[in-house]
């Protein structure tokens, strides 16, 4: 119910719970989301309120990530080489070989995929800038990730600087992948449904299996395609129910560690919180929009909140980019390695003009 209701959040979360205050806090408080947005609607957060979008820079997130990517960037731009040889000094191992070279087994690790994601999508912007001039990075006037890509948003945006950024990612990274490893759990794909649906799915998957072992959306990507995480008894049952029953299109298992967005990440919250609070983090210069609740931050102590939630909350992807084009977005630029962000805001709205800048 908490992740429905979630994913209406189309417009300003206060503007919703005016309107049907009594369910929607009963829901926002059982997923944990309550207190963000209380914190939200106080004086010291509303500096975005009222934004409105023209130009979108859309960070991509984790499982955008292919062996050989950065490669050409490095050799282009040598701003883009100088952050590369700053990450591996700071992470302490050859980042870039691990992009340009792999393993795949390796860049796909949690640990090692969400700062080569990072970096690499930092690196883009500096291709831009140095193909198209400061004028065309300046022009961005809001900015989001999707997961991982909500810490390049914040970054681009100064909301802190690369390097404490980086060093989150990578705490990030490896808590994942430690509650991952801690207790089995998967992801899976639903193709083919809509948001309703595929909570039925979920909800009838989960009836079968043990306590603290079912499944819910973790992704809303956009209609047809919504990420769903949780115990492995729960994944195998969304894909047995998902066809027969469902008539979904068809399920893929994600190659990722874990449950990300659920429950299962719960051990990484209190090592994210503690490296967020020794991390100055500031007011970004420009909305970005959070996967919580697809809502502009400017209070520095809502957004380390909110960070430290997003590993264990739905990323409200597809809310976000609606809101984005309802209030106005005019174009978009996919900032980062690969095309997936691209795919999804053509489902959403094969009109909109979103631009690549790969690398």
């Amino acid at each position: 119910m908490a992740c429905l209701v979630l994913n209406s959040l189309s417009c300003r979360g206060s503007e919703l719970l005016a309107r049907k205050p009594s369910r929607l806090r009963h829901a926002l408080r059982r997923s944990g989301t309550c207190r963000v947005l209380a914190k939200a609607e106080s004086a010291g957060d509303g500096k975005f309120a009222d934004y409105k979008p023209k130009t979108a820079f859309l960070f991509p997130g984790q499982g955008a990530q292919t062996v050989g990517m950065a490669k050409d960037v490095v050799a282009e731009v040598p701003k883009a080489k100088e952050l590369f040889e700053h990450a591996s000094d700071i992470l302490g191992y050859d980042l870039l070989k691990v992009c340009t070279e792999g393993p795949k087994e390796q860049l796909d690790l949690t640990e090692i995929s969400q700062p080569a994601i990072y970096v690499a999508s930092l690196a883009a912007v500096e291709k831009l800038r140095m193909t198209e001039g400061d004028e065309a990075v300046h022009k961005a006037d809001v900015t989001c990730g999707l997961s991982l890509g909500e810490y390049t948003a914040l970054a681009f945006a100064g909301a802190f600087s690369f390097e404490e950024g980086l060093r989150l990612v990578d705490l990030r990274g490896k808590s994942m992948q430690q509650a991952a490893n801690a207790a089995p759990s998967a992801m899976v794909s639903v193709i083919g449904l809509d948001a309703a649906k595929t909570t039925e799915l979920c909800e009838a998957a989960s009836k079968g299996v043990g306590e603290g072992e079912g499944v819910r959306i973790a992704n809303y990507l956009c209609t047809g395609n919504y990420a769903v995480s949780g115990g492995v008894p729960g994944c195998e049952a969304v894909e047995r129910l998902a066809k027969p029953e469902f008539k979904a299109r068809m399920t893929v298992r994600l190659a990722v560690a874990g449950a990300f967005h659920t429950h299962f990440m719960q051990p990484a919250v209190e090592r994210l919180r503690e490296a967020l609070a020794g991390t100055n983090v500031v007011t970004p210069r420009i909305p970005v929009i959070s996967n919580v609740d697809a809502e502009p931050h400017s209070d520095p102590q809502v957004i380390k909140d909110i960070l430290a939630r997003q590993v264990t909350s739905p990323v409200l992807w597809e809310t976000t980019m609606k809101t984005l084009l309802e209030k106005g977005m005019e174009n978009s630029y996919e900032i980062g390695p690969n095309k997936v962000i691209a795919g999804i805001m053509k489902r959403i709205d094969k009109k909109h003009s979103i631009q690549n800048i790969q690398v």
